[in-house]
């Protein structure tokens, strides 16, 4: 499937039209580690290292930070068809920190995938007490655990409150409100949890207002069917969230670019 497959894509030719592999991801992007599975042929590999690598390059120029902050500090590991679970496409690990994309199914969830990886790293960055290793910082957020003083901090919590709660901060949003029927609806809690919730913000305000396209790092957030409306937030409302997620990032890579230096 993925030999015959096209991804649409609109940005920069960062490889200079030469072949990657998952060695040059691991350099590029300040991975820790990367493994791919043994059901995985030569020629897949040319292609999803392609795929990933403008993936990853893609994002991080929408999010104006430097390539190697993708990777959080040589924490995020990263499988490629292997270490995935049944009838998921891609998922991410606290656990063993590692982002996993299913061989044939991955495609359109990177994004998704890593601002999970990245509200599960920012947490010892961000708070003041110790918490589980396992914890998300929009979870930590949701429950007024102490943000450690520092402008990023407030531009991190603006970000959350945008996403989570009423524009007074004294309800939830109607994105929130949207994924609590949905649940109920289905029997489970899912769609409306905050690492989740934040998640689909993510991924839903890069596809529909990133400056680059690239359906290999996410789709499938802009469909007109009911379903689709009621799990994603609004366009109006992906359009704030866009414009702070981009005033988070861009002062965060800033600030990882000034580390680096020293």
């Amino acid at each position: 499937m993925l030999q015959h497959t096209q991804y649409f894509r609109n940005g920069l030719d960062y490889r200079l039209g030469e072949q990657a592999n998952f060695n040059d991801i691991k350099q590029t992007f300040g991975l820790r580690h990367i493994s791919v599975g043994k059901w995985v042929t030569a020629d897949e590999s040319k292609i999803a290292a392609n795929l990933v690598f403008d993936s990853l390059a893609d994002l991080s120029q929408i999010l104006n930070v430097p390539a190697e902050l993708i990777g959080l500090r040589k924490t995020l590991n990263m499988l490629f068809g292997r270490g995935g679970q049944k009838g998921v496409q891609a998922h991410y690990s606290p656990s063993t920190r590692e982002l996993a994309l299913a061989k044939n199914a991955g495609a359109g969830a990177l994004a998704h995938e890593f601002w999970h990886a990245f509200d599960h790293y920012i947490v010892a960055k961000a708070f003041e007490d110790r918490h589980s290793k396992y914890a998300c910082a929009s979870d930590l957020w949701l429950n007024d655990h102490l943000l450690k003083p520092h402008a990023l901090n407030d531009k991190l919590s603006n970000l959350f409150k945008l996403v989570l709660l009423s524009e007074d901060g004294q309800s939830a949003s109607e994105f929130v409100t949207n994924a609590i029927k949905v649940d109920k609806v289905q029997g489970s809690y899912y769609f409306s949890k905050p690492t989740e919730l934040m998640a689909r913000a993510f991924e839903s305000s890069i596809e529909s207002f990133g400056s680059l396209r690239n359906n290999y790092l996410v789709s499938g957030t802009t469909k007109s069917d009911q379903a689709t409306r009621l799990i994603y937030p609004n366009v109006g409302h992906r359009e704030q969230i866009m414009a702070a997620i981009l005033d988070y990032f861009s002062l965060l890579g800033a600030a990882f670019e000034r580390s680096s230096a020293q």
